[in-house]
């Protein structure tokens, strides 16, 4: 019964977003650099997705950047990716430093969800601040002022074109990376990650290829990019346009590259904790114990919570509180 009321909770807060746009399914390869254009389309993307998780260390590697401006609150930079949309280019985060000995030694990158607004996750970041742990919250690529005109929600990140949300969420790993090492050029000594729900894939992606990440928090998992979209309530008009023209194994396969699953292993020394929702429907729960077990499996060690809510209701009291006394608590003692 209780399972019953919170899916129906879960499906009339999800139903509050009236803006979602069915968008046609498309390959994507325009968006992929270095793919081996023979064959069929499927095909050519399967072989680059092979090759890009084999490869990983090159895929998402990093050039230096010497361009940051911080102005106030804001921190700005230039991606290391290079979009057609220019808006999207300039990476855009917000500072928030805790003026203690500790807080200026400590600090955290935090990744929002999948179509937050500019005030999402700025709560969270001010309540690390009274755990004396700095914050930066870092904009994600089209979302915000990285938005271009023809958008209304960041639907370029995820949807039905399959090479575009690769490389976008991969140009977000790469912009965490240049967020992380600006942090560590202040002179932050430890330095941490808090990522939530599509924020979390990306997190894990980071803490898993960059060495000056050393803590870790997971906020709503998954071990595969393409199961959450293929069968999670947030996104049923993305999967609407899969039907006909690719299964759910060759979606798997060309979005491994931005799956946590191939990269479990690359988290081991590392301090991670892994959060989620009890009556998720939008990170399906049964993938969330699936990513878990195959921590145990691989002996990768890590603290679990779950919290007696679902995806969307993590956000209204007292379940936000639950979950952002969670994290800050984490990061305060592993830090």
């Amino acid at each position: 019964m209780i399972s019953r009321v919170f899916h129906e909770w879960e499906r009339r807060l999800a139903a509050a977003a009236t803006d979602r746009t069915v968008r046609p399914f498309e390959w994507g390869i325009d968006w992929i650099d270095r793919i081996d254009g023979n064959g069929a389309e499927v095909e050519s993307l399967e072989r680059w997705a092979d090759q890009a998780v084999a490869e990983s260390e090159d895929f998402f590697a990093i050039a230096p950047c010497r361009d940051y401006d911080l102005s106030g609150e804001w921190l700005t930079f230039p991606s290391a990716v290079a979009t057609p949309h220019a808006e999207n280019n300039t990476v855009h985060t917000r500072y928030f430093p805790e003026h203690s000995p500790e807080g200026r030694r400590r600090a955290v990158v935090v990744l929002p969800q999948w179509n937050a607004d500019a005030e999402g996750h700025v709560g969270l970041c001010r309540l690390l601040n009274r755990f004396k742990i700095s914050a930066l919250r870092m904009s994600l690529p089209y979302h915000e002022r990285r938005m271009p005109p023809e958008l209304r929600r960041a639907d370029y990140i995820v949807s039905a074109n399959l090479g575009r949300t690769v490389q976008v969420c991969r140009q977000a790993v790469l912009d965490t990376r240049r967020a992380v090492q600006w942090l560590t050029a202040q002179g932050y000594e430890s330095v941490g990650l808090l990522g939530t729900s599509l924020g979390s894939c990306l997190a894990m992606l980071t803490t898993a290829h960059e060495p000056l990440v050393r803590v870790a928090a997971f906020n709503h998992i998954s071990p595969y990019f393409a199961d959450v979209v293929w069968s999670g309530l947030s996104t049923a008009h993305v999967r609407s346009s899969f039907d006909g023209r690719i299964d759910l194994e060759r979606l798997r396969r060309i979005w491994m590259p931005i799956s946590p699953f191939p990269y479990i292993e690359r988290l081991q020394g590392k301090r991670v904790l892994l959060i989620y929702a009890r009556y998720d429907l939008t990170f399906p729960v049964q993938l969330s114990r699936m990513l878990v077990d195959e921590f145990r499996r691989r002996s990768v060690e890590h603290e679990l919570s779950v919290l007696p809510c679902g995806h969307y209701s993590t956000g209204v009291t007292p379940f936000k509180w639950i979950d952002g006394l969670t994290l800050s608590r984490f990061l305060a003692r592993t830090l």
